[in-house]
């Protein structure tokens, strides 16, 4: 982005929105906000006439849809003032147009009444003079102007008034009729499209897009946005080839020997490694294994949860020797347990993000993918967002940790999506029945940057953590889950202590 050009941007007071914009709204050009009721485009005007406030830039709203009362409070739920540099003028139809009786019988009341509305917008302006104008809504005009050709010229009209006052306007639009309509969209300097969903379990989910922007680059596509107390904020899309970082390519280690072996003596720093398995295999084990070597090295690590209640974990993985609560509270460790159903897969990306920007995280933890995926429109959808999102991570030289639960327990299992193309590393975890138990076996399957062990290790998960066995070597079909005896023996591990069930 040009620094210096988007120093002179007007800034529109909404967090991310002027990322997407480049800076900001271009000075003196008159820009168009669409969006179904709701989707909000009041509140983004209101934070836009706010910040210009801020920065001593007179404003006016203008409201033909919305009394001064009904924009007042509900600027107030958001914790908004109007006052000082902020001017409200309310339009209301003149009484004359409200008598039967005053009525013209040669002329429609709907041209008498765009005429006085259009002088009364121009007479405020003058009045106020304002840096920045806000006109809600153009349904008003549209409908007073009864035709297609009039609407445009409408438009027309108060675009070259505002541009000779060196205004910058932003056209609110709540889509209410002939949304097929593009008239305004061919006038503006640049249009802004807002869209509100609704899944079919959990909140609804907002979105934008900008459409159009005249002589200027922008971040196209969609970006997911909220509505909290307070103002909207916006999510940028990310794109993992905006963020590059140098960093030293080391071998990792996760302070267990023989999971060392497998791994041809770690992971490489800057890659991202997929813990595949059915439930109860020891994914979340696996991934909280690599977090506690990293804090053991010093380092700051992030875990995000989706599936498991915290309170849960924590005394699970304490069992096994790993106290993520006391690490947690002494600062070593960010832990965050989310809710699918109330967050869009941009919200996520920003949280991680913000988090790795802010500490340095070199390791960071997502589990599960599958209730990720749960936040996701699409299969399509995910993959895109998970590629951005470990490019992204890998670039900055942190390790990224996912664990996928697939479905069934020996056999032939799927998962709910296939991301193991886009992994640095893959970790499979299987069931397998020997000598009357049910037992647990890992192998790794793939290892992007160098050599990696092509055993078959058996583990097992007691009140120490991990334990590893030497290669299976005395069967085969072990990853089918029923193998298949070749040697008159087998080195499988004791169990003494009993296994314990995770997941």
């Amino acid at each position: 982005m040009n620094t210096a050009a988007s120093a002179t941007k007007a800034r529109t007071g909404v967090s991310g929105l002027d990322t997407v914009l480049a800076g900001g709204l271009s000075p003196g050009h008159v820009f168009l906000l669409e969006g179904n009721p709701g989707a909000g485009k009041t509140t983004i005007a209101l934070q836009f006439l706010i910040e210009g406030a801020r920065l001593g830039e007179q404003g006016l709203y203008i409201t033909l849809s919305e009394t001064e009362s009904e924009l007042r409070a509900g600027a107030a739920s958001h914790g908004m003032v109007i006052d000082g540099n902020i001017e409200v003028f309310e339009v209301v139809p003149p009484e004359s147009l409200l008598d039967a009786d005053q009525q013209q019988s040669l002329l429609y009341s709907s041209d008498l009444e765009l005429g006085e509305t259009t002088k009364e917008i121009f007479a405020a302006f003058e009045r106020i003079k304002p840096r920045r104008v806000v006109l809600d809504s153009l349904s008003e005009i549209r409908l007073l102007a009864q035709s297609s050709l009039r609407y445009r010229r409408q438009i027309l009209a108060l675009k070259h008034y505002f541009a000779r006052q060196g205004a910058t306007v932003l056209l609110l639009d709540d889509l209410t009729s002939e949304v097929l309509d593009k008239t305004v969209h061919s006038v503006v300097h640049g249009v802004i499209h807002l869209e509100e969903m609704a899944p079919s379990y959990g909140s609804e989910r907002r979105r934008l897009r900008v459409i159009k922007y005249r002589g200027q680059a922008f971040r196209g596509g969609y970006h997911d946005f909220i509505i909290q107390t307070g103002g909207v904020i916006v999510f940028p899309r990310l794109v993992a080839a905006e963020h590059r970082s140098s960093y030293a390519r080391d071998q990792i280690s996760c302070n267990i020997p023989e999971l060392d072996l497998l791994l041809g003596g770690g992971l490489e720093r800057g890659s991202s490694t997929l813990i595949l398995g059915p439930a109860g295999t020891g994914k979340s084990t696996f991934s909280f294994q690599f977090l506690m070597a990293a804090v053991a090295r010093g380092e700051k690590v992030a875990a995000f949860i989706f599936d498991e209640e915290l309170g849960l974990l924590f005394t699970r993985l304490k069992a096994l020797g790993m106290d993520l609560e006391a690490m947690r509270n002494a600062g070593d460790i960010h832990i965050e347990q989310l809710d699918a159903a109330e967050l869009s897969p941009g919200e996520f990306a920003h949280r991680v993000r913000n988090f790795v920007d802010k500490s340095d995280a070199k390791t960071v933890i997502i589990d599960s993918i599958n209730g990720y995926q749960a936040s996701m429109p699409d299969e399509n959808s995910l993959i895109l967002h998970m590629h951005e999102l470990l490019q992204y991570l890998n670039r900055q030289g942190a390790n990224t940790f996912l664990t996928v639960a697939q479905h069934g327990l020996v056999g032939d299992m799927k998962a709910p999506v296939d991301v193991t193309y886009l992994a640095d590393t893959v970790i499979l975890l299987r069931y397998f029945e020997a000598a009357g138990k049910v037992r647990r076996a890992v192998s790794v399957i793939k290892k992007r940057t160098g050599f990696h062990e092509d055993t078959i290790r058996e583990y097992r998960i007691d009140g120490s953590g991990l334990k590893f066995g030497d290669p299976l070597v005395g069967f085969q079909g072990v990853l089918r889950g029923v193998p298949e005896f070749v040697t008159t023996s087998a080195p499988l591990l004791a169990t003494d202590g009993g296994d314990s069930g995770n997941s």
